[in-house]
């Protein structure tokens, strides 16, 4: 597992690389992306190309001396995906939100794989859904910062200014949807071999409810940042939410 996961970070850093050189003429216009290094001309870009093909050779090594077939599979799924994604999807209407939530989906069935854990539907029809509404949430962001920035229309993307209303309605309803596969989750019949007393588990519902739409809105306020993931992590809302809901899955599972 953890030769597996080192694989799946190298694998990931060298199309983040890739990412950005690909990117290099939007994330110059960005006012925050403009920072980075090859953006800000601080690194060269050859040595961008040499770290990723490096990163990736590596990953590849890694995986056939101590991975099992499956997990190589993935891990080769994964990163077409994601360079097809660098390259041509992340511009394409739609397709690129829907893009990014089956590649966050893609880590966990990974991550599956490398463990030989039985994944859940309810888990990946979950993920689809809660990672489509960040993704919406990323792209809003996107906008709500070219709006501020007096600019029409992103460089690199497909969306415009007047999109933002739809981007926010992707958002809730996406996310929405999620709280709905884990409600249904709730309600299975399998549930009570699981857990203890499941019926706390719907505490978590009005939480993740409440998440939700607090991170559209903040967006919408231009609070959010470049990677609603990390804003999550490093938001101190979002931290109390995210253990209460452990808390509440630990003692459903207890009692």
């Amino acid at each position: 597992a953890v030769a597996a996961f080192v694989a799946f970070s190298l694998t990931a850093s060298s199309v983040y690389l890739l990412n950005d050189l690909v990117d290099l003429q939007a994330d110059r216009a960005h006012p925050r992306k403009r920072l980075r290094p090859f953006a800000s001309g601080a690194l060269p870009i050859m040595h961008g190309f040499g770290l990723a093909i490096a990163l990736l050779v590596l990953a590849v090594a890694i995986s056939l001396a101590f991975t099992p077939p499956a997990f190589i599979g993935a891990l080769a799924c994964y990163y077409v995906v994601t360079f097809a994604y660098s390259l041509w999807l992340k511009r394409m209407l739609i397709i690129d939100v829907l893009t990014l939530a089956t590649l966050y989906t893609a880590r966990i069935i990974a991550g599956a794989v490398a463990t030989t854990m039985w994944l859940s539907p309810w888990m990946l029809g979950f993920s689809m859904f809660i990672f489509l509404s960040l993704a919406a949430v990323k792209r809003q962001a996107e906008l709500t910062d070219q709006l501020r920035g007096g600019r029409e229309k992103s460089i690199g993307r497909a969306y415009e200014v007047d999109d933002l209303p739809v981007l926010r309605g992707i958002a809730l309803s996406a996310g929405y949807a999620a709280v709905l596969v884990f409600a249904l989750y709730i309600s299975s019949p399998g549930i009570k071999a699981l857990y203890g007393d499941p019926r706390f588990l719907w505490l978590i519902c009005p939480l993740l409810l409440y998440w939700i739409s607090r991170m559209v809105m903040m967006t919408h306020r231009g609070f959010m940042t470049d990677d609603p993931i990390v804003y999550a992590a490093s938001d101190r809302v979002s931290q109390v939410v995210i253990l209460l809901c452990l808390a509440i899955v630990l003692v459903s599972g207890s009692l």
